[in-house]
Parts: C-alpha cells; sequence; structure tokens
C-alpha cells in the first residue's frame, strides 16, 4: 500500500511540474472563457481527488 502511495504521489509531483503555468493559461484564452473555468474546475476535483486517496 505504502509503494501505491509513493507512486501516486511521484506521479501527481511529475505531472504539475511538467505543465508550466504559461501553457496552461494560454490554452484556456485560446479555447474560451467556458472551457477555461470548465477545464480549471476539472483539474481542482482532480487534484482534491488524488489528495483524498493518498491520505486515506
Amino acid at each position: 500500500m505504502k509503494k501505491l502511495q509513493l507512486y501516486q504521489l511521484a506521479l501527481f509531483i511529475f505531472l504539475s511540474l511538467s505543465l508550466t503555468g504559461c501553457d496552461i493559461v494560454g490554452g484556456i484564452f485560446e479555447a474560451g472563457v467556458w472551457v477555461g473555468v470548465i477545464a480549471v474546475i476539472l483539474v481542482i476535483v482532480l487534484i482534491i481527488w488524488l489528495i483524498k486517496k493518498i491520505i486515506s
């Protein structure tokens, strides 16, 4: 179980560091404001879900 949590944490850190903020913001504004809002909400929900999975 500890190895799985370590793997999830490493994956989360890798993904968060591999996406630069400017690339994400640029893509959001090209796609439109509402698509950006939905994308941000989905990312926040995903991060909360991952944190809850790691903690429990």
